[in-house]
């Protein structure tokens, strides 16, 4: 090996001897480029011999005199034109050639090799990096396989026919066609480009040789950019001036440092000591101080976002106390700096109130512990957190900008100075923010014009705007005053506030005589008084619009009154049936708020099928009409003459106007509360999805201790079926690692009675059993046929009596039980099993072994399962309605639950270090994230790979160990991290490998030397506190600790250190007994009935109900019973008197095996994977509806009806019903319909139609291909009725028994034809034209070969043409090939598939066979 090999990139240079090639005669050089371009390039034949002449001149010394020479001039100029045309043929060239030319070309000319497209390391390289390698001449780019074309091939003394090598070409064998990538670099080329007189070259071949290898100059701009950038360069001590060191932003792109971590902010998070959860969501507010006001004021702030879902819990006697708890975590949280992890774990008692009661005479009170704030509620303080800290930002910004504004303009205004500090929610601030700038538009855009700044809150007026300051500056804003009250007092009026009661004044003119005075008209934008008139109406009515307090008023009157109902849309009318996902909501009315958000995830369908133009979400006020009179009463005076009531008409008109803009953006607020809500839902319940899944311990085998990892063989058939295809199995030890894996295929128990054997799997099963020992088997799989391999499994164990591991019995006799089957979750097996860490992990295993693994670690413990995910988590299904969040605010509420397990659990923080499964726990442990538990695995490897105690991880320079985290992050993290104790070294303290902070090692220590009753001497003589624990373990004097009267010891920490310890006590005198002990529940070894049917079928249970029509393949039919499957994989049987009316009619008399026939659901039992079906036709035919738990003035019965009828077809010409088939695929379309509804869908999807051609036919349209549509003509036989389906269809010579079977057997078997031939290699993309093209490319680069190629016929869909061509010279010709159900027609011969029909093309060819007019072969 050489250097050469370490070096990647490496830029090809040619030797001497290998840039030119020698005339053979004379000896003298000829440019190579020039050479092989000769070898394929015909067009430039003629200049080729032109530039041979000159050369040849040049050799012989052509001298011309001046007399004899052509002008100078003209000859220059001929020469600057044909090296010009050369250059914009060979462009064309290059641009015609495409990836497959090139290829064809290459088979012509073995020396012409094509390098292989070469990925860049990096996506960007700033400088110094090639983009790519360049300067290679033709030769490097097209290599081929073929023999020397120049050499005549011989068999049996005879010539090769053109088509000896078809099949051959079919297949070819990979011999190394590409050349192998060059992998190194080379340093900056020293010369500055060739001289020509010496390199023995003219203009144009020194033209074609810089084309092909470049002149030197590539890398020109980097040596300039040294000399005009002495910014990157530094003066060192000395006085030297040397290039800058180049960081890791020099050569990688932003988006690839972001993806590892490693901008400039990853590398501040890191260093900076605060939690990273902290700094990454509070990054919008760094700066943001809050002052002691508004932290009072954030207590109650948020205690009042949460109370009313806690209410109902705590009572109203709880409330206060529930505000000082939230009050002591936000204390926690942002002046301790504490995680939720650390608060629940560590300051527990602030979050619980024990209320005391008199207990029995004489006996001590009752305590009756109340949580105030649960774990789940700790991060909801987290994120209101956040809210009120983005809702004082945006008020200390519009308090700054009012400031400027009145410091400006020496004004106040009242409304401002009352209700900008009373807003507590954003939308306020908003209504606040839109009424400073409509009343001060004029002064803001003066300020903000000197300032240069907006501080975020300036706007620029739009042109609505820009009239309403028109009106305000003009004499018509008297007409507004003249409405006799403002709009702020208006306001006062509506919100009823006590002792504001605003009174209307009237003028003493009326409106349209006031319209007329001087005082009013205002030219020449307001001429008449009818403009003065209407400008004062839209200048009131904008008022009461933007007016803060009326807004808030009316807003909180939406609130309560607001009704919701759902309008279809003309695509929902059709797109939205019965058993379409929407159809739940589709005619949905008269629900309020509460009702919308106690159906969440309801709500957000509907605003997902809004957002696909299905329906149309409205919310109205309950009463608007009261509404209006209510706020008209607030409005109108109460004086009778006819000016108050002309004044009065014009104030109700306004009214009317502002409440329809008003009203518009109420409904846009509410719809935006109700999804902001209901997401929030829904994200709580994949939090409480994920936290159910991690709160279980690893398997507990019996007898052995919880939380002990268990050895397991985990075996799957994936979605195979069992007994005929193989089952994979693998075997974990209890370190999580591989020992052994396998296959499995009959694993059946034989049966005596019956003379038959087991299966010849079943004894190398019971083997590995015997001799692996494992503690319990891990079974799952893709369909319901691993149910059937449970059951083998659990039948051998138990004929074999297969047991576990021996343990001692309470009596302290050994004992075993048998063998635990385990059906397990596997939705995260799925996404091991081909993902990027599985198959670096076990490159060698296949997929379904990988599956395997997966599923043996999560019975060892789901919890490093689900973090090894990362941020593919979101893939797992949490919630059903999860997809219509973002994967932002999922990820965001999942990280909350594994960070509160993995903290509950703890770290082995050696392990992590070691491990890189236990790493993935790490980021979630409190204080910590990705990036500092990144540095800390970094800084511990360096410190010496392990840690000794926990102190370490904030350095110890006297031992040279660096700081892995700072003290506030160090605080936050150091009690889910332990080290194990061990006893033989001194160092070691038993605390770290427990649940203890460190903060109380003391109180742990003093509880021990209480514990065994030491007093200070005895203390000291042990050698000092810290020692009591160490003695504590060495007397094995544990349960000592339970004797201690802890509420004495929390009495005197509260009364002399202000302290809350009780819940810490318990703690620590649990740690010092079992340190870290399983805290977590059972493995559930029984999966829930919905969820196991839901994993075998891919399908929710509430998608099969009875009273649906589906599809049965029929298994087995008896006299009286038929049996089979259901699309799902479930069982369908149908007992005798669900048959046929009479039942005395066999039931093979009517249907056979392997048919598809329509079935009624009677029941559906879930645990046992089985359904209760009815053939009976008037059962099936009826209609299925869904029941809807609705009130009757819920549900809009009327425009049901309305739409039923509008969707029933009628012909156009007659007006009768037209024909309807109950069957899913069937639609009332016309071909032309029905070809733009299938536009959409995939190839060889369908849709059944009527027919034109009368009542016994159907029609059946499938996609052939992108705008490519077959219609099948359906004759029906044996029809009942004229609306019936015939119990006989025919497509031409085929028959079929119903429409399932010629779903499948025709239309969807042409389908995989279609997609087999369009997979082929020989087929062509392109059209019939471009395909001839093609093979007239490749013969002229291959002039002795034959040629053919598939493409479409567009004009005759379900045929293609066969293209081909014999040799260069040969003419085109074209045959047809017809897709049939069993494979494929040439020339009226059925074949089975693409390499029969290959093979019987050639031997067409070989026989001559296809000599025919026209080059066409075959007709349609």
């Amino acid at each position: 090996m050489s250097t050469r090999d370490f070096i990647s990139g490496e830029a090809e240079l040619g030797s001497e001897s290998d840039d030119n090639d020698y005339d053979e005669e004379t000896g003298d050089p000829i440019n190579k480029s020039r050479k092989q371009r000769q070898d394929f390039d015909d067009s430039s034949e003629e200049e080729d011999d032109d530039d041979e002449e000159e050369e040849q001149k040049i050799r012989d010394g052509f001298i011309v005199d001046e007399e004899e020479d052509e002008d100078e001039e003209d000859r220059s100029r001929r020469r600057k034109e044909k090296r010009k045309r050369r250059r914009e043929e060979r462009e064309q060239e290059e641009e015609i050639l495409d990836e497959e030319d090139l290829d064809l070309i290459g088979e012509a000319n073995p020396e012409f090799a094509r390098r292989p497209k070469e990925e860049p390391k990096f996506k960007r390289l700033k400088r110094g990096h090639k983009e790519d390698d360049v300067g290679k001449g033709a030769p490097d780019l097209f290599d081929s396989d073929e023999e020397d074309d120049g050499q005549t091939q011989f068999r049996n003394n005879r010539v090769e026919d053109e088509f000896d090598d078809f099949i051959e070409e079919d297949f070819p064998e990979e011999d190394g066609r590409y050349a192998s990538k060059d992998d190194a670099e080379v340093s900056r080329p020293h010369g500055r480009g060739i001289d020509a007189m010496k390199a023995g070259l003219d203009e144009d071949a020194l033209e074609d040789f810089n084309n092909a290898f470049g002149d030197g100059n590539d890398y020109k701009w980097a040596l300039d950019m040294e000399n005009e950038h002495p910014e990157d360069l530094v003066i060192t001590e000395d006085g030297h001036a040397i290039s800058k060191p180049i960081e890791l932003k020099d050569v990688f792109e932003p988006s690839q440092l972001a993806e590892r971590m490693l901008t400039d902010e990853d590398n501040l998070i890191r260093a900076t000591d605060e939690p990273e959860r902290f700094q990454i969501a509070r990054k919008p507010y760094k700066r943001l101080v809050l002052t002691d006001e508004q932290q009072k004021e954030e207590a109650s702030w948020i205690a009042n976002q949460m109370w009313n879902s806690k209410a109902g819990e705590l009572g109203p006697d709880l409330r206060d106390l529930f505000q000082k708890a939230i009050a002591k975590v936000l204390e926690f949280y942002n002046v301790d700096e504490v995680e939720a992890p650390f608060i629940f774990q560590h300051r527990k008692d602030y979050l619980l109130h024990i209320e005391r009661s008199p207990g029995s005479p004489g006996g001590p009170d009752k305590m009756t512990p109340h949580k105030l704030l649960n774990q789940a509620e700790l991060w909801e303080v987290f994120r209101q957190d956040l809210r009120y800290r983005a809702l004082i930002e945006k008020r200390n910004a519009l308090e700054r900008t009012y400031q400027k504004l009145t410091s400006q303009n020496d004004m106040r205004d009242p409304v401002i100075d009352e209700l900008l500090p009373k807003a507590v929610e954003m939308e306020e601030l908003q209504d606040l923010q839109e009424y400073l700038h409509f009343q001060y538009a004029a002064q803001l855009s003066d300020i903000a014009l000197v300032n240069g700044s907006t501080n975020g809150t300036h706007k620029r007026p739009g042109s609505g705007r820009v009239v309403f300051e028109k009106i305000r500056a003009s004499k018509v804003y008297g007409l507004v005053r003249a409405f006799g009250i403002s709009a702020d007092e208006f306001a006062q009026n509506a919100a009823r506030e006590e002792g504001r009661r605003q009174y209307t004044e009237d003028p003493s003119d009326r409106p349209e005589v006031m319209a007329q005075s001087e005082d009013i008209i205002d030219p020449p934008a307001y001429p008449t008084p009818s403009q003065c008139l209407k400008a004062a109406r839209a200048m009131f009515a904008e008022e009461l619009f933007v007016s803060p307090r009326l807004r808030k008023t009316i807003r909180m009157d939406y609130y309560k009154n607001a009704i919701l109902w759902v309008s279809r849309t003309d695509k929902g009318l059709r797109k939205i049936d019965e058993q379409h996902p929407y159809y739940d909501f589709k005619y949905l009315k008269n629900q309020n708020l509460r009702d919308i958000l106690e159906s969440p995830g309801r709500f957000l369908r509907m605003i997902r099928a809004e957002e696909e133009g299905l329906i149309e979400i409205k919310i109205r006020h309950r009463d608007f009409e009261g509404l209006r009179k209510s706020l008209l009463a607030d409005l109108e005076s109460d004086n009778f003459s006819d000016a108050a009531e002309a004044w009065n008409r014009e104030r109700r008109e306004t009214l009317t106007l502002a409440l329809s803009k008003l009203d518009k953006i109420m409904l846009k607020s509410i719809k935006e509360f109700l999804k902001s809500r209901c997401e929030i839902q829904i994200a709580s319940a994949c939090r409480e999805g994920l936290y159910y899944r991690l709160d279980q311990a690893p398997y507990k085998p019996k007898g052995l201790v919880l939380g002990t990892i268990p050895r397991v063989l985990a075996l799957s058939n994936g979605s195979g079926n069992v007994g005929r295809d193989p089952v994979n199995w693998v075997f974990l030890d209890d370190d999580g690692r591989v020992l052994e894996n396998g296959r499995f295929v009959e694993l059946h128990l034989g049966d005596l009675e019956r003379g038959t054997s087991n299966g010849a799997d079943v004894s190398k099963f019971i083997e590995l059993v015997q001799r692996r020992k494992p503690d319990a088997i891990a079974i799952s799989g893709f369909s319901v046929d691993t149910t059937r391999l449970v059951q083998q499994i659990e039948n051998i164990i138990k004929a074999r009596d297969l047991r576990g591991a021996e343990y001692d019995d309470d009596d302290g006799n050994s004992k075993s039980d048998e063998l635990e089957v385990v059906v397990t979750n596997d939705e995260v097996a799925r996404l091991y099993q081909a993902s990027e860490r599985a198959i670096k992990e076990y490159p060698s295993l296949a997929p379904l072994s990988r599956y395997c693994i997966a599923l043996a670690r999560y019975l060892q413990g789901p919890l490093k399962e689900y973090t090894s995910l990362g941020k593919d988590i979101v893939s797992v299904q949490f919630d059903k309605h999860q997809q219509y969040l973002t994967q932002e605010i999922v990820l965001a509420y999942l990280e909350t639950a594994i960070c509160d397990i993995v903290n509950l659990v703890g770290v082995d923080i050696n392990e992590a270090v070691a491990d890189i499964r236990a790493a993935s726990l790490l980021p979630y442990v409190a204080g910590l994230g990705p990036r500092k538990a990144q540095h800390m695995i970094r800084i511990i490897n360096n410190n010496g790979g392990s840690v000794v105690a926990r102190a370490e991880l904030v350095g110890d320079p006297d031992q040279g160990k660096a700081q892995a985290v700072g003290p506030r992050v160090w605080n936050n993290c150091s009690s889910f991290l332990y080290v194990e104790y061990d006893v033989s070294d001194p160092a070691s303290d038993y605390l770290d490998n427990t649940r203890v902070h460190p903060e109380d090692y003391e109180l742990g220590r003093k509880m021990a030397a209480d514990a065994l009753e030491l007093d200070e001497e005895d203390i000291e003589g042990e050698g000092g506190m810290a020692a009591m624990i160490r003695k504590l373990i060495r007397d094995e004097a544990q349960e000592k600790v339970n004797d201690l009267i802890l509420e004495d010891y929390s009495e005197q920490l509260e009364l002399r250190f202000n302290q809350k310890k009780r819940s810490t006590l318990e703690t620590i005198r649990a740690e010092l007994q079992v340190p870290f002990e399983e805290l977590r529940h059972n493995f559930q070894t029984r999966l829930p009935t919905e969820e196991k049917y839901t994993m075998f079928t891919g399908e929710a249970p509430d998608a099969l109900t009875p009273g649906m029509t589906v599809t049965l393949q029929i298994k087995r039919v008896s006299e009286d019973s038929v049996s089979g499957k259901l699309d799902c994989g479930i069982d369908g049987t149908v007992n005798m008197m669900e048959i046929s009316k009479p039942i005395e009619v066999s039931a093979k008399t009517l249907y056979q095996a392997h048919q598809l026939v329509q079935a009624y659901i009677i029941s559906v039992s879930f645990d046992l994977f089985r359904a209760e079906l009815s053939l009976l036709e008037e059962k099936v035919n009826k209609k299925y509806k869904p029941r809807l738990d609705y009130a009757s003035d819920e549900w809009d019965d009327k425009q049901e009806a309305q739409d039923t009828e509008t969707l029933q077809p009628k012909d156009v010409s007659t007006g009768r019903i037209q024909r309807v088939v109950k069957h899913p695929l069937f639609q009332a379309l016309n071909s032309t319909q029905a070809e733009e509804y299938l536009a959409s869908l995939g190839r060889g999807d369908l849709v059944i139609r009527p027919s034109s051609r009368g009542p016994d036919h159907l029609a059946v349209t499938w996609k052939v291909a992108d705008r490519l549509y077959q219609h099948l003509d359906v004759l029906e036989l044996n029809k009942e009725n004229e609306f019936s389906v015939g119990k006989i269809l025919k497509i031409g010579n085929l028959t079929y028994s119903d429409l399932d079977e010629l779903i499948v057997n025709h239309v969807k078997a042409m389908a995989r034809k279609v997609d087999e031939l369009m997979a082929s290699d020989k087929f062509q993309k392109g059209s019939k034209t471009e395909t001839d093209r093609w093979l007239t490319t490749y013969t002229e680069a291959n002039p002795r070969r034959a040629a053919y190629a598939f493409c479409i016929d567009p004009k005759h869909p379900g045929y293609f043409y066969l293209c081909f061509k014999k040799g260069q010279l040969g003419n085109l010709h074209a045959l047809h090939v017809k897709v049939i159900p069993r494979g494929f027609q040439l020339n009226n011969v059925a074949y089975g598939g693409m390499s029969d029909l290959q093979n019987g093309f050639k031997s067409i060819m070989a026989s001559g066979a296809s000599q025919q007019p026209n080059g066409m072969g075959g007709r349609l």
